[in-house]
């Protein structure tokens, strides 16, 4: 698939990120839920779709970034759970953590799936520990993007794979602006409802429309250090798949 244009010129250090995880902690209780009702599902289908992307070898030692209520990490045991021999998930948001463990446990007891507290700009592991590094819905809630780009670069092994799954925007003129309209109307209001949070999911169209995406994350990506760096777009572009590899 080819890379699409990116359009954003917001600045990607936001210190306005610097206590986002208290809102998920916050919305923790109805997160999952909402996830599936508001993207009518798609957010299982595209998290499903980072395991075609694994390097094609076995024993991957994985990490997840972001990890929230560990749906990444699972899906990607559910379908590619044999090529895994170990995953970490970390995050700043306890609540969110606290229910991951319960999905895992419950799930796979008998995976090698550990989830911790980490921060994705300042990551709690040595260099060149990990096969692969995942990051789900993730990236455009860091307060350094550049940075937590480099950090996911340090933790890879050499031939290591970056995987980060994010919102963008359609390029179909009619896609993108009913995308928009739910987005900016149907959506907050909905995810106010449900979760009791009227800022939470204002929040979330904010962030999707104002952060880079397309070429210009790709060239974001190839910056920290990678190389070979593509961007994949899904249902008709409002997601997208961002691959990097470190030499």
């Amino acid at each position: 698939m080819r890379a699409e244009a990116g359009i954003s010129k917001t600045k990607v250090n936001n210190p306005s990120r610097i206590k986002v995880w208290q809102m998920f902690d916050r919305i923790a209780r109805r997160y999952d839920l909402l996830n599936r009702l508001l993207s009518f599902r798609q957010d299982i289908r595209w998290r499903r779709c980072m395991t075609a992307f694994l390097p094609k070898r076995d024993g991957l030692n994985v990490l997840d970034v972001a990890t929230g209520t560990a749906d990444q990490i699972i899906a990607l045991h559910e379908t590619a759970g044999s090529k895994i021999s170990s995953s970490t998930g970390v995050d700043m948001a306890d609540q969110m953590l606290n229910l991951g463990r319960k999905k895992v446990l419950k799930n796979f007891p008998n995976d090698k799936i550990n989830l911790k507290s980490g921060n994705a700009i300042m990551l709690p592991f040595s260099d060149e520990q990990f096969d692969v590094v995942t990051m789900a819905f993730g990236i455009r809630n860091v307060t350094d993007v550049n940075r937590a780009l480099q950090e996911m670069f340090r933790v890879l092994k050499p031939a290591g794979r970056l995987l980060v799954l994010e919102f963008s925007l359609p390029q179909n003129y009619v896609v993108k602006n009913l995308y928009l309209f739910y987005f900016r109307y149907i959506l907050p209001l909905l995810g106010a409802l449900i979760s009791g949070d009227n800022y939470a999911y204002r929040y979330l169209n904010k962030t999707v429309e104002s952060f880079p995406y397309g070429q210009e994350f790709v060239n974001m990506i190839q910056n920290a250090g990678f190389t070979h760096s593509q961007v994949f777009p899904l249902s008709f572009g409002i997601a997208s798949i961002y691959c990097g590899e470190k030499n």
